[in-house]
């Protein structure tokens, strides 16, 4: 039997726009200069602890990083949360996955905070047999470390779970820790996606049948 893994941000929730208006804000009250094609290509799918010391082209203590990254998470929320909403066809693909007894877990950078924010608001907690988020890892994507934990806590091989990502990192992290990779188009291009060779733009076409006959044959 394999398992299913999901990051959430670009996966679960198409939010990236939001996070690089956060970043964004974050940055203008701090005087830092930010682009979004910086926040697109160096940043998407890395963890704060990583984000930061670069923007601040310094190193930061663990304590400063911890709230800074606090600020700019809070700043997120505020901006997302009117518009919160399911990546299309994802609820009924974790239903199927439900109902056939399929082990499912969330793997995110994310913080704690977001996680609740989102799987909360989203009523879809239940669905998730294992949630990984940053707290839970010293390194973040690309290193494989967050999709090994992953299949350590669903007691799989890592060649035993599918991994859905939408960023280089974390396609990147996936295939490292030796599991299928399906990408899905959120945050970049189809043909942008190097480390991926099944790519969708949302899961309206992706399914139990798909996953069995396609990935795991």
């Amino acid at each position: 039997m394999f398992a299913v893994v999901f990051d959430m941000d670009g996966v679960i929730v198409d939010n990236g726009e939001f996070h690089y208006l956060a970043w964004k804000r974050f940055c203008y009250n701090h005087q830092i200069p930010f682009s979004k094609e910086k926040f697109r290509k160096a940043f998407f799918g890395r963890i704060n602890e990583q984000v930061l010391p670069i923007l601040f082209n310094k190193e930061l203590t663990k304590d400063e990083i911890q709230k800074l990254g606090s600020e700019k998470e809070k700043i997120y929320r505020e901006i997302y949360k009117p518009e919160l909403k399911p990546v299309p066809g994802l609820v009924l693909f974790l239903n199927e996955l439900k109902e056939n007894n399929i082990p499912v877990a969330v793997a995110t950078s994310a913080s704690p905070e977001n996680v609740d924010f989102v799987l909360d608001g989203l009523n879809i907690k239940y669905y998730f047999d294992v949630i990984v988020d940053d707290s839970m890892v010293t390194k973040g994507k690309p290193d494989p470390e967050i999709y090994l934990k992953a299949a350590q806590l669903l007691k799989k091989a890592s060649k035993n779970c599918i991994v859905f990502e939408d960023s280089l990192s974390g396609t990147k992290a996936a295939l490292d820790a030796g599991s299928k990779v399906v990408a899905i188009t959120t945050s970049l291009k189809a043909d942008e996606h190097k480390y991926a060779k099944h790519i969708f733009s949302d899961f309206s076409e992706i399914s139990l049948n798909f996953i069995c006959t396609e990935i795991f044959n």
